[in-house]
């Protein structure tokens, strides 16, 4: 898809794919590192793929200017966009930073930039990472 197609989109798509996108890279990761059943994949990935998780990446991305002009300008759309659903276990803040790092991460996906886009979830995952191993 091209970049002017992938902008045009509704910000929530965006997160709508990125948040596939994430939980797939998510998930190889932690098979990668871990091998463990199932459940314990699974709970592993929630810190990785929460709201709360997302928001903390993305402030902290936020902080260093990872993301260039036009990928800030996806993340202001998807926090902006008003969703429909209510946000679960969050506060609408944290549902919105999260559904704004998952836009960018659509829109990555979207328009084939792939280099771009593992870059930003191998930040993200080291992101969270140094978060778990600091709150124990």
């Amino acid at each position: 898809m091209d970049k002017l197609t992938a902008k045009m989109l509704n910000p929530l798509s965006l997160a709508y794919m990125g948040d596939s996108i994430l939980d797939t890279y998510i998930r190889k990761h932690i098979i990668i590192k871990i091998k463990g059943k199932p459940n314990r994949l699974h709970q592993l990935s929630k810190q990785y793929v929460s709201a709360k998780g997302q928001a903390y990446a993305l402030n902290i991305l936020l902080e260093e200017s990872f993301f260039n002009e036009e990928e800030f300008e996806i993340i202001q759309r998807g926090r902006n966009a008003k969703s429909h659903t209510k946000a679960k276990n969050t506060d609408i803040q944290t549902y919105r930073k999260s559904s704004a790092i998952e836009a960018v991460i659509g829109y990555l996906f979207l328009t084939d930039e792939t280099e771009r886009l593992e870059v930003l979830i191998n930040r993200i995952i080291n992101i969270t990472e140094e978060r778990v191993n600091t709150d124990g």
